[in-house]
């Protein structure tokens, strides 16, 4: 940071500390934001040729942010990062602006780079369940086999991220017919857990050489460590080329699959939207890859003034 002014660099600071108490931004999430802006603040020290302070922030113009956007797409970003960037960015001056009583506009009027959001593929309900049992018979090692099935279980079971997965502990054994998750950002939700993905953990703990803890992950890898994810990612890759599965087919799809069919199976959006943990009802509506016909079912069965 050494293109940034004390004071844009302490201000920086104060606006990430926010973000970390007062939002529950997770740690991955300030990582990103302190980069970003970083970035942000150090290139305009270069294009204006001088290190810029508060007041200098305040008068940054249209044009210079065009020269951001320009010189950042130069440098091999694509849209969908560079619109992460702006969004960061622009968080940061509305608080400063509102901070240091000055207008924004020019930052905040910077039009989003338009990209093609990628909709997550779920499985379909017989590819998913065949995933889980060609994941168990990849390897000849009994435990190792029972825990990769085990967590792929939890995954599509309870709906649960990956990271989720691999971060319970002993704490949690025997599991019961809830969890309470801790998700991004710190936010806890209760998810329900299903007879398979109990009998599969319980299974995996018995036949699992390394004790069981309570501050110790559930999940181990083959040395007693922590699981890594890229184990159960590579799992899935077998598991999927062996199936003549698409490259889409990867642990994330199982949280996309246990989403979309539990409401193509006439599950309640709302519900489901708490069962993963999403802070906005647009993010569970991306997850699920319901088409119109049966949202429109839906609407004529439970609307008082449909049909």
């Amino acid at each position: 940071m050494t293109l940034i002014s004390p004071a844009a660099r302490d201000a920086l600071q104060a606006w990430l500390d926010g973000q970390k108490a007062l939002k529950g931004a997770a740690a991955n999430t300030i990582t990103a934001y302190s980069r970003d802006v970083a970035d942000f603040l150090s290139f305009m020290t270069t294009h204006k040729g001088q290190t810029q302070g508060l007041g200098a922030l305040a008068q940054i113009t249209v044009s210079d942010m065009r020269a951001w956007m320009a010189f950042t797409r130069g440098d091999d970003v694509g849209a969908r990062s560079l619109a992460r960037k702006l969004s960061a960015v622009k968080s940061f001056y509305r608080w400063l602006a509102e901070r240091e009583g000055f207008e924004p506009t020019a930052v905040l009027s910077t039009r989003s780079p338009k990209f093609q959001r990628k909709l997550p593929r779920p499985l379909a309900e017989d590819a998913a369940r065949e995933i889980i049992d060609t994941v168990e018979i990849q390897t000849s090692t009994g435990w190792v086999a029972a825990r990769d099935m085990a967590v792929i279980t939890m995954l599509y079971g309870c709906g649960l991220r990956i990271s989720e997965a691999l971060g319970l502990t002993g704490r949690a054994l025997p599991l019961a017919e809830v969890l309470r998750i801790r998700g991004k950002g710190g936010k806890e939700r209760i998810v329900p857990v299903i007879a398979p993905a109990r009998e599969a953990v319980a299974r995996y703990v018995q036949l699992c050489p390394h004790p069981m803890e309570p501050d110790q992950p559930v999940f181990r890898g083959v040395r007693g460590g922590a699981l890594n994810p890229r184990v159960i990612q590579k799992a899935m890759e077998q598991a999927r080329m062996q199936l003549g599965l698409p490259a889409t087919a990867t642990p994330h799809a199982m949280r996309h699959s246990f989403a979309t069919h539990l409401l193509n199976a006439g599950g309640d959006l709302r519900a489901i939207q708490e069962l993963l943990g999403h802070a906005s009802l647009s993010t569970t509506q991306a997850y699920t890859a319901v088409d119109l016909g049966r949202l429109m079912e839906v609407y004529e069965k439970t609307h008082p003034k449909a049909g």
